[in-house]
């Protein structure tokens, strides 16, 4: 396995409880960097996928490595540790209605124990770019579908992840809030190298965003538009869709904040 594979299954199953398996001998190589569609039928087992990637279940059989380590055996602390280089974003937000939206944002930062002086800095520029600052102080639960989405988006790529996971992220949004939401995860992946896999059932999507698609269908994973080994391209999209400030440019900015507030 080269140095630069972020993920890599070999011959694994997973199963719940003792019913049949959900997935069966998956084996890839995804490459630091990539971004990958997660395409299949309803309850085909790309949750579970991501689910085994972010070790929230376990594997029947088979082996998973991350960042080049072997998660099998690893033990709790270990885990924790792994997932402080990823994180997920759910179709259901999974915000917490009792926090504000700089609270829920500042969640996994003050989680990692990090001063309250750098968190405010951090939170303010990451909610400044989803188009979400003035909503700093709300409850969640006033915000629209699309706010909503954004907040839970601000909250995975404030601690710069590594691997970014989304589970059906744009299936609650029209379309303009999810062309944009795209345009999100799309600049992340080209600035911070983030790898991306994002699970969707729109056609309209992965037609518009020409990336590779990982497919799961018969418990079995296979791959298309791209090899799984290799690192994907950053492709652009057939239309501009972007109704916002220029991206790459506004997110390489917050990049480097990012960096000037973390070596403060």
């Amino acid at each position: 396995m080269e140095n630069n594979t972020a993920i890599s299954f070999a011959n694994v199953g997973a199963k719940y409880d003792n019913g049949r398996e959900v997935l069966s001998d998956v084996s890839f190589n995804i490459s630091a960097g990539g971004f990958y569609f997660l395409s299949g039928a309803s309850g085909a087992g790309k949750t579970t996928l991501l689910r085994l990637i972010y070790q929230l279940h376990k594997p029947c059989r088979g082996q998973i490595k991350l960042f080049g380590r072997t998660t099998n055996e690893m033990t709790r602390d270990e885990i924790a540790s792994l997932r402080h280089k990823m994180a997920i974003v759910f179709q259901e937000y999974s915000l917490l209605s009792h926090m504000s939206v700089f609270d829920n944002v500042a969640l996994p930062l003050r989680v990692r124990g990090l001063p309250e002086s750098k968190i405010k800095k951090l939170v303010i520029k990451v909610l400044e770019w989803v188009g979400l600052a003035k909503y700093a102080d709300a409850n969640p639960k006033t915000l629209s579908g699309g706010q909503q989405q954004r907040v839970s988006v601000a909250r995975a790529i404030i601690i710069q992840p590594a691997i970014l996971l989304a589970d059906e992220p744009t299936g609650n949004l029209d379309d303009e809030n999810a062309s944009r939401l795209m345009e999100l995860f799309v600049q992340m992946n080209k600035t911070f190298g983030t790898t991306i896999i994002l699970a969707t059932h729109s056609t309209k999507l992965m037609d518009t965003y020409k990336f590779p698609i990982i497919h799961v269908e018969n418990h079995r994973v296979s791959f298309s538009g791209a090899r799984a080994d290799n690192k994907s391209s950053t492709p652009q999209p057939t239309q501009k869709v972007w109704r916002g400030p220029k991206p790459q440019n506004y997110f390489s900015e917050l990049s480097k904040q990012f960096d000037d507030i973390g070596n403060a």
